[in-house]
Order: structure tokens, then C-alpha cells, then sequence
């Protein structure tokens, strides 16, 4: 790997000469080869992937960009992304983690709700972005339910469709999309600024154990959605939730529509990943609709 290149963009966006000692490569990603580019006096964190995927590294450095600007919890800050016809890449400052515990778990809970009090006066984002590799559309809307229906579970759907995942998953699923209303009598959620992907392994505490979140998939919508995340593949302890619900407390239906969002990500996971998740998604949709009255 040639990274003079790189080094030269950075340089470039921070006007700061940059003289690489080392280039580790770092475990941990699914999706992009990521690297630590060491210099004597700073180091920065290295995304690659393919050329065509720099609209997917423009989008997440914007989606850092915006959690930012919160000024709630901390994200690693955006350095520079560009393409070559070799690669797309990302360049984020890099943040040495240390361990945290029920002081940072705390924390984490407190920020988080704090950036859920972020509001704009309509779902979706500015640009489109990628859950996982997935692509996930943001199309402005001022109607939730019809913005969770067409862009995250009708989405998901037609994307599996066109794997092969037919029969009773799209027709119980298709009954499920046009009978949203049933969870949400009497609850009109705020559109509250969402990580989007906000699992156990996008979160950790820097040195100073201090909370740091990655790897967004921004967008505004429902505050649940990130919270019913943060209960489906774990990380996040009860330190945590009691932090975000006496910050930002939360109604109670929740118990009930967290099945509801997190169907997006494990239908996004039958798509990623393949049949092992089948079952479990058709289960979800029928559990979901029992809940209908």
C-alpha cells in the first residue's frame, strides 16, 4: 500500500505536515480495511474500501460532523475523504480507548439523551447514507410512520425480496407496514438526531473515560429507534439506561415499538448476512402483529 497519497490530503486539510512512521493495521470491521497511521507526534484512523463506496465515507464523515455539532457525546472528528483508482477512504482523528464503567456508562446514557433533545421539524436527513454496506434512505418526510414504513421496513423488504426471501416473510411483512398506526396511538415522537447504528461495538470510553460513539448512520427520527439498538445485540448496562431515562424519560409504549425498530436491523442482517436471520425476522413481524388490537 502506497499511502503518500493520503498523507499528502492530510497534510492538505490540516496544514500540518505529517511525517507517517508506521501504518498498523487494526482488527475489527466487517465492511472496510481500517489502519492506524502513525506519525512522531499524532496518529490518524484509516478507512478503505473500494472506490466506488466514497459517497458512503462522504456520508458518515457528514453524519460525524452533525453529532458534533451537538456538542453531547464525543465522535471522532473527520479529517479528510477522498477516492483514488485504487480506493475510497476516510480519515478520522484517531482516539486511543481506554476502560470505562459505571461512571462512563452513566455518562454515555446522560449524552445520549441529550442528543435525542437535538430536533429539526421533519424525519430524515439531508443526504442518504448506509447502514452497515445497506443502503439507507433519508428522503424528507413529516409523517413518521409513512417515513419508517417506505424507507426502512418496505426498504429492507423489497431488498430481501430481490435475494430470493419471498412467501410468508414479504406478506406478513407487507401486512405490518400498512398497519403501523396500531403502535402508536396516542404518541407522536420528536424528530431527535439518531446515531443510527448505535450497538455495543460503536460505543467505548477514550483514556480519560470519557464516552465516544462511531460508525453513524445519522438521521432524525424516533429516539427509540437508537435505544430499542442499544438492547438488541447488548454493551450498554443498566448504569446506562437509567441515565438516559431520568435524563429523557421515555413513554411507555417503547416496551412494544423497540420489536418494531429493531425488525429494520435484523431484517438489514437477513440481507447482509443471509437465512440465518430468517426465522427470526418472520418471528418478529408475527409477534409484532399479535400486539395489534
Amino acid at each position: 500500500m502506497n499511502w503518500q497519497n493520503i498523507v499528502e490530503q492530510i497534510e492538505i486539510a490540516t496544514g500540518s505536515p505529517f511525517q507517517l512512521a508506521n501504518a498498523q493495521p487494526l482488527a475489527g470491521g466487517d465492511i472496510n480495511s481500517a489502519y492506524c497511521l502513525q506519525g512522531q507526534n499524532r496518529s490518524y484512523f484509516i478507512k478503505l474500501n473500494r472506490p466506488e463506496t466514497s459517497a458512503m465515507f462522504a456520508a458518515e464523515a457528514e453524519g460525524l460532523i452533525e453529532l458534533a455539532k451537538s456538542k453531547t457525546v464525543r465522535v471522532p472528528a473527520p479529517v479528510v475523504h477522498r477516492s483514488t483508482e485504487q480506493h475510497a477512504y476516510l480519515v478520522l482523528e484517531f482516539i486511543e480507548f481506554g476502560s470505562g464503567g459505571k461512571t462512563s456508562q452513566s455518562l454515555l446514557g446522560q449524552q445520549l439523551a441529550l442528543l435525542h433533545q437535538q430536533h429539526q421539524p421533519f424525519y430524515g436527513w439531508r443526504c442518504d447514507n448506509n447502514i452497515g454496506s445497506t443502503p439507507q434512505p433519508n428522503n424528507r418526510s413529516d409523517d413518521w410512520l409513512e417515513f419508517w414504513r417506505i424507507h426502512r421496513l418496505q426498504h429492507q423488504l423489497h431488498l430481501a425480496a430481490t435475494k430470493g426471501y419471498r412467501g410468508h416473510l414479504q406478506t406478513s411483512g407487507e401486512q405490518l407496514c400498512h398497519r403501523l398506526a396500531g403502535f402508536f396511538d396516542g404518541y407522536r415522537p420528536h424528530p431527535s438526531l439518531l446515531h443510527g447504528d448505535l450497538w455495543g461495538g460503536n460505543a467505548a470510553t477514550d483514556r480519560h473515560g470519557n464516552p465516544v460513539v462511531f460508525d453513524p448512520a445519522c438521521y432524525y427520527g424516533d429516539r427509540e429507534a437508537d435505544l430499542a439498538m442499544t438492547e438488541l445485540f447488548g454493551g450498554f448496562s443498566p448504569d446506562f439506561n437509567a441515565a438516559y431515562r431520568e435524563t429523557y424519560p421515555l413513554d411507555q409504549g417503547f416496551a412494544v415499538r423497540k420489536k418494531l425498530y429493531n425488525l429494520y436491523h435484523i431484517l438489514n442482517h437477513l440481507n447482509l448476512f443471509g437465512s440465518g436471520y430468517l426465522r427470526q425476522a418472520e418471528a418478529m413481524i408475527s409477534g409484532l402483529l399479535s400486539e395489534i388490537r
